[in-house]
Order: C-alpha cells, then structure tokens, then sequence
C-alpha cells in the first residue's frame, strides 16, 4: 500500500525547474535531517518549471514513518489543483454521521497532491489541501501535448507499480483442465492472492476515485487489458438492445431463486453480531479497539456468506480456508472486545460488552466445531 506522509510532514519543497527532473527535501515531524528526492519525471503543468515550497501548519506524529533518507525513482502525478471532494464537517461529525449511514455534506477544493514510486518505498503519496503554498517563477514552459504525455507516463509508473504488488505468478501445478478438488493449502494460497488483488485495486480505486475517467483508468492501472479493449470497442459502435427484448424464462422448472442466496444459520449469527457490535461501540468514536472489533467481525459475516450460504456446494478444500481466516478474525475480536470491556466506565454498557464477547467466543467454538466435521467427511 502507499505510504501517506502528508499528516508528519512539517515542511517541503518540490523542484521542477530543470526539464525531465524533479528534486525535493521534507521535513519530517521527529526526523533531524529531511528525506531528499531525486525523481525523473515532470510535474503537471501547474507545477512545471517551478519551485514549489509548502509548511503544515498542524504536523502530527504517524507510525511507519521509516522513509529511506534518499527516495530515488519516477514521479507520479504531480499537481496543486487536483480537484478533490473534502467534507464540510468534523472529524468527530463525520465518524458519527459515517456510522449512522447519514449523507455526509462536502465541498469541491483544489488540493496537493505529490506523488512518486521510490526504489526504496515503492510508491509515496501526498494528499492535502490544508498546507500553505509559496510558488516561485516559472523557469519553463510545459504545453498541453507535454502534459498529457507526462500524465500517460505516470499511468504507466501506477500500472508496474500494480504489476508488483500483485505479482500474479500462477502455480505450476494449477490446470483449468483438473478436476481434482484442491486442498485446504492450495486454497489458502489462491486467497491470499486474491487478498493481494483486493487491496491493489482498493489503492487504485483511492488513487481514482474523483476522476471523470476513472473507469478507464482503473482498468490500465489493473492490467485488464481485455476490458479497455471492451471499452474501447463499445464507445466505437455501441450496440442499441433489440426492440422488444425479453429476458429468456428458466427452462429449470424446479429451480429455486430464492435458495441461491439462503442464509446460513452460522452466518446469520455473525451478521446480527456486527450489527449488536456497532450500536454498543456508537459510543467509543474512534477508539482503535472498537474499529478493529467492528472490522474483524464485519469480515466474519462477509467470508461466511461466501463460504456457506446459499445451497450450492462448495469445494471443502474452499471452506476449510475460509473458516480458517474467520478463526483469526474471531481472536482479533475478542482480544478488541476485551480490551473495551477493561475501559469501559458505565458498568451495564460494561456487561453488554462482555455478553458480546461471549457471544464472538460461541461463533467461534461453532466454526472449529464446523471445520472438525469438514475434516472427518
């Protein structure tokens, strides 16, 4: 994932005004000396042929700050007027009106955004419109032709960056052709792939997401090549649906739609427990136990669904993995439960938690119970 430095920086400067180079010192929060870039690349064109200095006026301490003191690499996009949707309410307000699934008020701001992929760090990003700018005079000129190059190159630097973080390296052993189950190792393996694939796309999707063309760029980031070609093609000579068409009726007479999506007993137990989860940890905002608990149990009720509802069968080789990873998010629970009951100060809200925990401790005697019945058929 990219590492985000923007709330522990104190100070900084981007240089731009020699063509085809973009240097830079940071100050950060802590550090005695500051981080220094050498980039090959240019800044958009805002910023091209410029020395761009910037102060946090509210520098914050951050865990994992442990940038190598010389980021070598390419930049990224690189611009002060990205546009950016910034809510209008507070960190505490947004928490709340977040929780409560309420419609959060925001604004249109123009915002820093300064981004490189370091040999070191992989890539490294800025993102602010809190920060005080001073811009220098302008030592060259970058015309439109030469922007939209560089931003086609720093589309090319997200994709190889993508590319590795992916790392989509296929098993020897795994054939479309095999019918053979696979294993609950083998599935394990495939997950922790697709774990990889989700949280690439996730920092896509973050890098993109106010974009006008952000389908399209999505899609080259990712590598799906087919699907820009599909794109492609469709706003070419998009295809009008027939007149009059109707979608065909299930030649399955016995077929039942509603038993595709039939909740299982075991996860319909964890989903009421997210449910139960968040309106007794309303309360704690932000503490981290209780976004660890909301989370943990969150990905309980979502993987069970997928590994048990519904009444088409699965591979158990599948199953087994997927209870497996449930069992570590049982025990990230109860430890963030435990550790909300300890600071709990109103002594019924304190018995609610413990009942709650209780409660994560028999799912989870239910999915080792589940997966020693798995093993023994």
């Amino acid at each position: 994932m990219a590492w985000r430095i923007d709330e522990a920086l104190e100070r900084g400067e981007i240089d731009n005004t020699v063509l085809g180079k973009t240097t830079g010192l940071l100050w950060i929060l802590g550090r005695e000396q500051p981080v220094a870039l050498d980039l090959t690349g240019d800044c958009w064109r805002d910023l091209a042929g410029t020395r761009l200095k910037f102060r946090n006026p509210t520098p914050k301490p951050q865990a994992n700050m442990d940038l190598f003191p010389l980021q070598q690499g390419v930049v990224g996009d690189m611009t002060a007027s990205r546009k950016n949707k910034v809510p209008t309410v507070s960190d505490e307000e947004f928490a709340a009106m977040y929780a409560a699934r309420q419609k959060i008020p925001f604004c249109w701001k123009n915002t820093l955004y300064l981004e490189w992929f370091s040999e070191a760090n992989g890539r490294v990003v800025i993102e602010t419109c809190d920060f005080e700018l001073e811009l220098s005079e302008r030592q060259w000129e970058m015309d439109e032709d030469e922007e939209e190059a560089q931003k086609l190159a720093n589309m090319q630097a997200m994709r190889d960056f993508m590319n590795k973080l992916v790392s989509r390296i296929e098993p020897a052993d795994r054939s479309s052709e095999s019918l053979e189950e696979e294993d609950e190792f083998q599935w394990e393996e495939r997950l922790k792939e697709s774990d990889r694939l989700a949280d690439a796309y996730q920092e896509v999707l973050e890098k993109y997401l106010d974009d006008p063309d952000a389908e399209r760029k999505e899609a080259f980031a990712m590598g799906w090549d087919g699907l820009l070609e599909s794109m492609a093609q469709e706003k070419e000579s998009p295809t009008p649906p027939e007149p009059g068409w109707q979608p065909e009726e299930s030649e399955d007479e016995g077929w039942d739609p509603e038993a595709e999506f039939r909740q299982h007993p075991l996860q319909e137990k964890a989903q009421d427990l997210v449910l139960r989860s968040y309106d007794l940890t309303r309360a704690a905002g932000e503490h981290a136990a209780a976004i660890t608990l909301n989370t943990a149990l969150m990905q309980v009720a979502g993987k069970l669904a997928g590994a048990l509802n519904g009444d088409y069968e699965r591979e158990t080789g599948y199953v087994l993995a997927m209870l497996k990873r449930c069992l570590c998010w049982q025990n990230d629970a109860l430890a963030a439960c435990g550790e909300l009951v300890a600071v709990a100060e109103d002594p019924d809200h304190g018995r609610a938690l413990e009942a709650l925990r209780d409660s994560i401790f028999e799912i989870r005697e239910e999915i080792v119970n589940l997966r020693k019945e798995l093993k023994e058929n």
